[in-house]
C-alpha cells in the first residue's frame, strides 16, 4: 500500500477542463487543463475516490500513471484506459474495425471523446469506422468534417503566394519570337 504522501503522476485525458474540490484537504481545489499532467499525492487521489463523482473522474477523465495506485483505486481497468493520442491515431488510421469497436465498447469516456476528435481532425477515410463511431456514440464524423470544411472556407482569405515558378524563366521578354536576321548594312553616297 502506497504512503499517503507518495506523489502520483496524473494526466487529464479529456478535451475539457477537469476539476474537483476535496473538503477533507482544506477545500483543496484542483483544475486540469486538457492533456495537462500533474503530480498529486496518493492521499488526494484516495479522498477524491470517496467523493460523489470522484470515481467517474478517476476512471473516465484522468489517467493514473502509477500501477500500484491504479490497482488500489481502480482494480479492474480495460486496456483502452491506457490509450494515448498516438494509440488512437494508430487505431483510426491502421487498426481494424473490430479494434475500434472494442475501444468504443470498453474505453473510458475521455478516450471515446478523443476518438471522435481525432476522427474529425484526421478525416479518417474508412467509412465503416465513421459509421461505427456514429452507431456507438451518436456522433456524426461526416457532418463534423463537412462543418469544419465550410468553416475553413468562410475564413478570411489568405494572402496569395506562389506554389511554383512561372513557366518562362527569362526575366525580360521582347516582342520578337526569333532572333533578328543578320543584314549587312552598306551606305552609298
Amino acid at each position: 500500500m502506497l504512503e499517503k504522501d507518495t506523489l502520483i503522476k496524473v494526466i487529464n485525458r479529456d478535451n475539457g477542463t477537469v476539476g474537483y474540490t476535496i473538503p477533507d484537504l482544506g477545500n483543496l481545489h484542483r483544475n486540469f487543463q486538457p492533456r495537462e499532467e500533474k503530480e498529486v499525492t496518493m492521499d488526494e487521489l484516495r479522498k477524491l475516490s470517496y467523493l460523489p463523482g470522484g470515481m467517474v473522474i478517476l476512471k473516465d477523465c484522468l489517467i493514473i500513471k502509477n500501477k500500484e495506485a491504479l490497482e488500489e483505486l481502480l482494480p479492474e481497468v480495460e486496456p483502452e484506459y491506457f490509450y494515448s493520442e498516438e494509440d488512437i491515431k494508430k487505431l483510426l488510421l491502421t487498426g481494424s474495425l473490430d479494434q475500434l469497436m472494442d475501444c468504443l465498447d470498453f474505453a473510458p469516456i475521455g478516450v471515446i471523446d478523443l476518438v471522435k476528435e481525432l476522427a474529425v481532425r484526421l478525416k479518417i477515410n474508412d467509412i465503416s469506422k465513421r459509421e461505427a463511431i456514429f452507431e456507438k456514440t451518436g456522433f456524426n464524423v461526416n457532418k463534423a468534417i463537412e462543418i469544419n470544411k465550410e468553416t475553413d472556407e468562410n475564413e478570411i482569405p489568405k494572402e496569395k503566394t506562389r506554389r511554383t515558378t512561372p513557366v518562362s524563366s527569362t526575366s525580360a521578354v521582347t516582342g520578337r519570337r526569333t532572333a533578328p536576321p543578320k543584314y549587312k548594312v552598306t551606305v552609298t553616297k
